[in-house]
């Protein structure tokens, strides 16, 4: 059976609907960076998506080809996630989608190094006639945030994050964000399928102890 990330580590992919503190490991990412309103049809966010999969499958498929990956073990593809933030602005304002600044990413298994990485790039490329040059490998510490399970619709993650800041503050953190440490989203569901108020969604940001 395929290891399964969501499964396997269900305190970084599954957590409950209700604040919770996590530390959070280094990790690998595949990565496209962009800005403007992800909800843009044929914007540069959906066409990042098309990027990152493109990549990811060509990874978990390599054990076809000729390129065999050190260490490599069958998993079933990690789910798309997404750091946000805007300049210029304390958090994340819903109301303005068209000045997001974004990096959309998807986790790459640890074996992956970033020479299999490259050579999936080129892989990619070729075999797919498009061009991957703005794929990148992105090395990430997240480290220790709060974190919650949103159900529902993206415009009301408001909602759930003033239960996080909540919960922080009373457990004696505060909120951390820099140029480093963003607001984090990992989307379980897939929105084309799931109605907007099923959709689950974990919400993590960035904290330090007071």
């Amino acid at each position: 059976m395929a290891f399964d990330y969501k499964k396997e580590y269900k305190e970084f992919y599954m957590p409950k609907n209700k604040p919770g503190i996590v530390t959070v490991p280094h990790m690998n990412y595949i990565v496209v960076s962009g800005q403007g309103d992800p909800n843009e049809e044929g914007g540069a966010y959906k066409q990042s998506i098309g990027l990152l999969y493109g990549i990811a499958f060509t990874i978990k498929m390599s054990k076809k080809g000729h390129h065999q990956i050190e260490g490599y073990f069958d998993y079933v593809v990690p789910p798309l996630e997404g750091f946000w933030w805007q300049d210029g602005t304390d958090g994340i304002d819903y109301a303005r989608k068209d000045a997001f600044q974004w990096l959309s990413v998807i986790r790459l298994p640890d074996f992956v190094t970033k020479e299999d990485f490259l050579w999936a790039v080129q892989e990619a490329t070729q075999k797919k006639k498009t061009d991957f040059s703005q794929v990148e490998f992105l090395p990430y510490d997240e480290g220790l945030c709060v974190q919650c399970m949103h159900i529902g619709p993206y415009d009301d993650e408001p909602a759930t994050i003033a239960l996080m800041h909540e919960y922080m503050t009373s457990q004696g953190y505060a909120l951390n964000m820099t140029g480093k440490r963003l607001h984090h989203e990992i989307y379980l569901s897939d929105a084309r399928k799931v109605a907007p108020e099923k959709q689950k969604t974990v919400i993590r940001h960035p904290i330090r102890k007071l």
